[in-house]
Parts: C-alpha cells; structure tokens; sequence
C-alpha cells in the first residue's frame, strides 16, 4: 500500500503529464497551415497581386512540404539524443531537479518558436523545436517518479492514472491549437498565439513541480553519463532474439502513426482546405476515439484473446483505416 506523501505525488505528476501533452498537441493543427498558408503563413506570397505565376504555386508548395518535413524530424531526432542523457541525469541527480530543467528547456522552446514565427525566422523555428526536442525529456521522467513509489499493487493503476492524463491532453490540445490561431475565432488570435500559450502552461507546470513534487529517488545511481546510450539502446533491442519481434512491431506501429499523425495535416489541407481550426477538431476526435479504444475496446478484447491475436486485430484493423482515410470524397465522412 502507498502512503499518503506517495499518493500526493501523484496530483503534480498528472498535472505535469496532462499540462506537458496539452502543450505538446496544440501545436499539431498549426504546423502545416504555417508552412502551406501562402498568404498568412510563415512566407507570405501576395497571391491576388499575382507576384508569382500560378505555374510555380505546385513546386513552392513542395518546397515548403518539404521543409516542413525536416522541421517535424528535427523534434524526435533531438529527442533521441537528449532523452537517454536526461534520464541518466536524473538516475544520478534526482527527478525532481531534471524535470524542472527540462520544463525550462521546452519553456524556452515555445518562446523561441512563438518569436520565429512572429518574425517569419525559418532558422529559430528549427532551433526551438531541435532545443525543446533536446530537453523533452519530461514524460519519461515522469514515469520513473510513478515508477519509483508504486508497489506491485499500485502500479498498473497508477499507470493508468496517467495514461488518462495523456489521452486527455492529446483530446484537448489539438482542438485548443486550432481554435487558438484561427483569427474568425479573435481577432487578434494567430499561428504564434498557441506557442505563448503553450509556454505559459510550461510555466504553470514549472511551479507545480517546484511547489508539489518531492524527490523519488532513493539511491542515486553511479553509472557514468553515455552520450551514446540512444544507440546503445537499439542495439540492445537487437541482440535480445526473445524481445526482437516485439520491438520490430513497436517501431513500425509508431512508426507509421506517428507519419499519420504528423502528415494529416498536408493531407486535410491539400484535399479537403481544413483551416487551422478543422484540423484541431479532427485531432481531437481522433483522440476521443484512443481514449475509448484504450479504456474499453483494448480490455474487453485483451480478456478474451491472447497478446499476439490482440495486437494483430488491432494492427489489422488501423491498416485498414489508414488506407480508407485516402478515398472519402466529402470530409464529413473521414469521421
């Protein structure tokens, strides 16, 4: 049984993961509007003054596409560096002390992003993304804390606890993202908007942390720093033949969700013209549906089929809605 200071944690680690994916997700439906609005986006064009041969529109887009493509890569590609060194840190230092400064790194990011956009700095945009990516280390971090006081007995419900803390940040970000830089919603509203909100939410997470969360690490571990532990790690998932399947399985699942997740964007835009504000609906429908996926489809089927025939049921089935996602004529029924 936990005991009550055990049980109090779990409040600011909720908070920490609900507040971290809200800021995280409200970015999602802002992202390719900014790069693919030629007149309101990061490199505005003035279309109705003709500047430009409308022959040219098809290849610019493509440029920016692409662009885009590297901004979203530099996120995760950061992360799998800086992850593995936040964690070691915090297995030497503490929870506590690097989960407040990896809320300042992803703080500092969202002001860097919020400033590029606003002086259409391309370069800033990467390096706010590549720095936040770097220091967002904080959900992992978050987890160790929950690993840290749960008992065998409290541990799959206080998991639990905080997988609702995520899926409800991925609900409410995304349709908070898009109503947040749609002008027909304010005025004054735009594709920096979220980023400042984004940041003033780190920052309440920030003193949550500081004020609420007690150190949950009880023996500091001795292990050097390896820079090279990201690396490390996929080898050791290689060379261990008895988890290599289900590894396999793990990254080319989110591998594939997470180019959906990422990619929608261009596709809602291209096909169906979702402003910033449709796509933010979308997102979120689509997080309403994990959530009934995970808290009631996923345990009623895993009662009565084995993990294997599960997972292959689900996969099957995610498959067969991506593709279907391609042929819908009229946007009301990608829902």
């Amino acid at each position: 049984m936990q005991n009550k200071s055990d049980q109090q944690l779990l409040i600011p680690v909720f908070l920490t993961v609900f507040i971290d994916l809200l800021g995280a997700t409200l970015v999602l439906p802002i992202l390719a509007p900014l790069f693919l609005d030629l007149q309101h986006g990061i490199w505005p064009i003035d279309i109705s003054a003709l500047s430009i041969p409308a022959k040219e529109i098809p290849s610019i887009i493509r440029e920016r596409t692409f662009i885009f493509g590297l901004l979203i890569a530099s996120f995760p590609l950061a992360q799998f560096f800086g992850a593995p060194l936040l964690g070691a840190w915090a297995d030497k230092a503490g929870r506590k002390r690097v989960l407040t400064i990896s809320l300042i790194g992803t703080l500092i990011g969202y002001i860097l992003f919020a400033i590029g956009v606003n002086q259409h700095w391309v370069w800033l945009l990467f390096a706010a993304r590549i720095l936040d990516g770097f220091t967002g280390g904080n959900i992992s971090i978050a987890f160790s804390a929950i690993s840290d006081v749960s008992t065998p007995e409290t541990k799959t419900k206080n998991f639990g606890l905080i997988g609702m803390a995520f899926g409800l940040g991925f609900i409410i970000g995304p349709y908070i993202g898009g109503s947040l830089s749609d002008p027909n919603s304010l005025s004054w509203f735009n594709f920096e908007t979220p980023f400042w909100f984004a940041a003033i939410l780190c920052l309440v997470n920030i003193i949550l942390v500081i004020r609420f969360f007690f150190e949950t690490l009880k023996t500091p571990s001795t292990k050097p720093i390896d820079l090279l532990q990201g690396f490390r790690n996929i080898g050791a998932a290689v060379n261990k033949p008895h988890l290599r399947k289900i590894f396999l399985v793990v990254f080319l699942a989110t591998f594939g969700f997470s180019i959906f997740t990422q990619f929608l964007q261009v596709f809602l835009i291209q096909k169906f013209s979702f402003s910033q504000s449709d796509i933010g609906d979308y997102f979120a429908f689509i997080g309403i549906c994990i959530a009934i996926t995970q808290g009631f489809i996923t345990r009623l089927i895993s009662k009565r089929l084995k993990p294997e025939m599960a997972v292959s049921i689900f996969m099957f089935t995610l498959a067969i809605a991506l593709v279907l996602i391609l042929f819908p004529g009229q946007s009301m029924y990608l829902y």
